[in-house]
């Protein structure tokens, strides 16, 4: 598991606060992965740095950073 500084988490907070349009390209290591270049909508970030999102396709997933791509559209 990822551990990320307080300034780190908040960071992200600050970077992708609810309702951000994000693009994922590409998962980790998860078993049932999102396709990658699926879009969605930053629910929020919790304190641990996950960012949670509501993708287009109705998946909704929290993304690690360092081990999920993805980005601001």
């Amino acid at each position: 598991m990822f551990e990320h500084s307080r300034a780190y988490v908040n960071d992200l907070k600050a970077r992708y606060p609810e309702g951000t349009r994000i693009r994922l390209n590409h998962m980790g290591h998860d078993p049932h992965p999102i396709s990658d270049g699926t879009e969605g909508s930053v629910i929020h970030v919790d304190d641990i740095g996950t960012v949670h999102c509501h993708f287009d396709d109705g998946r909704v997933l929290g993304l690690i950073p360092g081990e999920d791509s993805f980005s601001r559209i």
